[in-house]
């Protein structure tokens, strides 16, 4: 199977009826894309390496899952709304099952967000997927991590550390031993991108948002610098999963901390904004939680429940750390 007909067998499409803002997609030499008139684009790029980001057997219909998921993370923390993706694809060979899987869970995720695959390129090589994202914005209502302002609530959406919990699980360490395997690697391998949530965040108020894709505390960082701000955050205010419930308190708070590979929302809004934020919740069905709140002091302080410092000393995902 060569190249183009790898490209035609599995991931080319015929056109939508309801082509949104796809002008022209793929097979021509760029994708021509349309936004709705006065908006911003919102562009984000995502790569996924194999040894590195994903097991080598991993499911590939959870990969292309996956590989998407992470790109509609970064627009749902801005608040954008989908428009169409671009997919690189290394492989090193062409398995015409292992394609036909990986197509299958990224265009079912595509087409429950209504993001069209418009374009792309293969090459033989080691297994790596790069997808670029588009979505559109209106001026002003992009959710940015210079936004945040002291008094603002801190809130997270879903829970977080199962996916870290998943992994130390597949790793095979022994306090993870215990876990509930199955449950756990959905949610490492199939995460739920925010949208619906995202979307609706800016009209109820709120200010800064990222996606938590390295870690909570490292993520929230982001934030706190660009803001030029500080946070006080609810350590026992944190959503904690059943599965997690039993670990030793170390390995808890790590999972719940720095795991990583979450991709739920962190976001901050005024206090005068709580109504509307639970509405969005409701209206989303994204279940969130207000975690802390925005200080003027830069740094964050982790507290428990009596006002208590917590002690933490690990650090969230860093490819180069």
């Amino acid at each position: 199977m060569g190249e183009f007909d790898l490209i035609r067998r599995h991931f080319q499409r015929a056109p939508s009826n309801d082509t949104g803002a796809v002008v022209l997609g793929i097979g021509d030499d760029c994708a021509l894309l349309q936004p709705s008139p006065g908006h911003q684009l919102a562009i984000s790029s995502d790569m996924l390496v194999a040894g590195r980001h994903f097991f080598a057997d991993v499911d590939p219909e959870a990969l292309g899952h996956k590989a998407l998921a992470v790109n509609l993370s970064d627009l749902a923390a801005m608040g954008a709304r989908p428009l169409g993706f671009t997919l690189a694809l290394a492989l090193p060979h062409a398995d015409d099952d292992w394609l036909a899987a990986f197509a299958r869970g990224l265009f079912a995720l595509a087409d429950a967000h209504a993001c069209p695959l418009v374009g792309g390129d293969t090459t033989r090589g080691p297994l790596n997927i790069c997808i670029t994202v588009f979505g559109e914005v209106q001026p002003g209502q992009a959710l940015r991590r210079d936004a945040a302002r002291v008094g603002d609530d801190l809130y997270v959406s879903g829970r977080t550390g199962e996916a870290r919990l998943a992994l130390e699980h597949l790793r095979g360490s022994d306090w993870a031993a215990a876990a509930h395997g199955a449950d756990l690697r959905a949610r490492l391998e199939r995460p739920t991108p925010r949208n619906a949530l995202g979307a609706l965040l800016a009209a109820a108020g709120a200010r800064a948002a990222i996606d938590l894709s390295d870690g909570l505390t490292g993520d929230l960082g982001h934030i706190l610098r660009a803001s030029g701000v500080g946070a006080e955050m609810d350590v026992d205010a944190l959503p904690v999963a059943p599965a997690l419930q039993a670990l030793p308190e170390a390995q808890r708070l790590e999972c719940l901390l720095a795991g990583g590979d979450d991709y739920e929302l962190l976001f901050t809004a005024p206090p005068a904004s709580r109504a509307a934020i639970a509405a969005a919740a409701a209206s989303s069905q994204t279940p969130v939680t207000r975690i802390g709140c925005i200080v003027a002091d830069t740094g964050l302080r982790l507290l428990d429940v009596n006002g208590q410092p917590v002690t933490f000393d690990a650090r969230s995902f860093d490819h180069f750390a």
